[in-house]
Parts: C-alpha cells; structure tokens; sequence
C-alpha cells in the first residue's frame, strides 16, 4: 500500500495492514517506533510479542527520554515490552559528523535507506535495535513499523541482522510506505 500522505494521519490505517500480514504470514513480533507510547499501544492485546523501540535517551534533551515513566508503564502493563537504547544508524558516529562535517558510512546506510522514506530506514534501525538487545529471535521474520515524525505510516518484513552483520539484513516485503 502506497500513501499519497504521510504522518500519523496514516497509523490506524497502518496498524490494520501490520495486523492482518502479521496473521496472514504467522509472523508473531511486531517491532514498533514509538516516542511517547502511542502508537504502540495501538498494538496491545492483538496476540503478538510487541516491542516498543524509543529514541534513545537524550535525543531530544540532555538526559531527557520523550516517553513518560507513565507511559512506560502504561505499555509495560500492556505487555509491551519498551526498549530505549542508542540508535543503531546514527549513535556515535552522528558526534563526528556533527563536530567534522562530513558523512560517515553508517549515515551513509541511513540516508540509502531514506530513498525509500524516512520510516523505511526506521523499520530496519528498530529491528537491528531489538535484535541486538536480544528481544526479537535471530534468524526469524518480523515485521517492523516506522514513521515520518509522529504516528506510523511505513511497515516492512524484514529478516534483521545484527547490527555487526547489518549488510546481512534482508527487508523481504513493504507493507505500506509514503509514495
């Protein structure tokens, strides 16, 4: 499914089609990009493993994490487990382009990634996050699910990697995206 929008005008519409693969396809976790715990909780008691990834501690302010410790425990009570940790396609090596100018080759893969948009590059960021913290299962189809800013508009089936193999990474299928 092609968007002609983007954004969290497309989340309700997003979340039906990641449900409905999900089942189709017997694909049992379902990673979700989510900063303030919303569109996660939109997954809730739909039968899956659900991992709610945040952005990393600091993203915004200096020792801030967006997500409320209320909302973290509202998904915790979901059974949702939350996920806060550097993000896989930035993290230290954004300090040296911030500080030197330049692009390095993990920004690199960021940006690729972006040609097919901005929630594209966030699915295959979030799943090698979950996978390296040892919350999804290696080797095994998952579908995660990205955005352009707030809400969810970008879905995919990706086989992750970890992310010192994260070239092995295999996306399989797009669900949904932004034309």
């Amino acid at each position: 499914m092609y968007w002609d929008k983007k954004g969290k005008e497309c989340t309700e519409d997003t979340v039906s089609l990641v449900i409905q693969a999900a089942r189709e396809k017997g694909i049992k976790h379902i990673v979700v990009a989510s900063n303030t715990g919303v569109t996660a909780e939109l997954f809730a008691s739909k039968g899956f493993k659900i991992i709610c990834v945040t952005h990393a501690n600091g993203f915004v302010n200096p020792g801030e994490n967006e997500m409320t410790a209320e909302n973290r425990g509202k998904l915790e009570g979901l059974n949702i487990t939350v996920l806060t940790t550097t993000h896989v396609l930035s993290g230290a090596e954004r300090a040296f382009s911030s500080k030197f100018g330049g692009i390095y080759p993990v920004e690199i893969i960021a940006n690729t990634l972006r040609m097919f948009g901005q929630g594209v590059k966030v699915g295959v960021e979030i799943a090698t996050m979950a996978l390296d913290s040892g919350l999804i299962p290696f080797g095994e189809s998952i579908i995660a699910v990205g955005g352009s800013g707030r809400g969810a508009d970008s879905a995919i089936i990706i086989k992750p990697s970890h992310a010192k193999d994260i070239l092995n990474t295999r996306i399989e299928e797009i669900i949904c995206k932004p034309i």
